[in-house]
């Protein structure tokens, strides 16, 4: 069971429920819209395929006022699902969606002010990391999961594989080159990832402009079930 805080104006979930419960489902869907409508399909039809950790993507104009709508909506009709943002790169941004509701923070990159923000409010952070040096300089400012970005780009599974045999207390959540397919996810996970983050390869654009949302549900639930079997 997710226990939530009780406090308003404050992230819901604490920051071990958010970590433990990405590693328990072990998938991070990763996206944007415009439209706060099309995104409370989007996150309603995941939460209905099994997932419980969803990340909103800080990438177009006022998408902080779609996440303040879509926070405030999911506490009502998604009341597990974990929201939190995602692509910040700066400490005034992330500081703006934790005050709006956000229960973690993710980045492209590492940016240390940003760990000083999140830790204040105690809120999970997990920055971009592309080399065993700044996976080590996450770590040491208080990372318990961290981003591989872009994972398909750096060196796909062997180098997961080969980040954890030196580093082997290393928690890593891939995205990019992430497919709900067997193959791809069992991949990764015989890697020894601990969580994998997936964006347009869950969410096709012809499916979303169909709006046949039982399809996102669909590959959600076939995601989680071959992670599970490769667990």
């Amino acid at each position: 069971m997710i226990r939530k805080t009780k406090k308003k104006h404050m992230a819901r979930f604490s920051r071990l429920n958010v970590y433990r419960t990405i590693e328990e489902t072990g998938i991070v869907p990763v996206f944007y819209h415009s439209d706060a409508g099309v995104a409370r399909k989007v996150v309603k039809a995941c939460y209905q395929g099994g997932i419980r950790v969803f990340e909103f993507t800080n990438r177009g104009d006022f998408a902080h006022e779609v996440f303040v709508k879509l926070i405030r909506w999911a506490e009502a009709e998604c009341p597990e699902m974990i929201l939190g943002i995602g692509s910040i790169v700066d400490a005034p941004t992330a500081a703006l969606y934790i005050q709006s509701g956000a229960n973690f923070v993710v980045g492209p990159l590492l940016n240390p002010e940003i760990f000083k923000v999140c830790n204040r409010r105690q809120v999970a952070y997990s920055p971009g990391c592309a080399t065993t040096s700044e996976i080590g300089l996450a770590q040491e400012l208080g990372a318990e999961i961290v981003k591989v970005f872009p994972g398909g780009n750096v060196g796909g599974p062997s180098f997961v594989k080969n980040i954890r045999g030196p580093m082997p207390w290393t928690k890593i959540m891939v995205t990019g080159g992430v497919e709900p397919a067997e193959e791809n996810l069992t991949a990764w996970f015989k890697a020894g990832v601990t969580a994998v983050g997936m964006g347009s390869n869950l969410f096709p654009e012809e499916v979303i402009r169909a709006g046949e949302w039982e399809k996102i549900s669909g590959l959600c639930r076939q995601a989680l079930a071959i992670i599970r079997n490769n667990r």
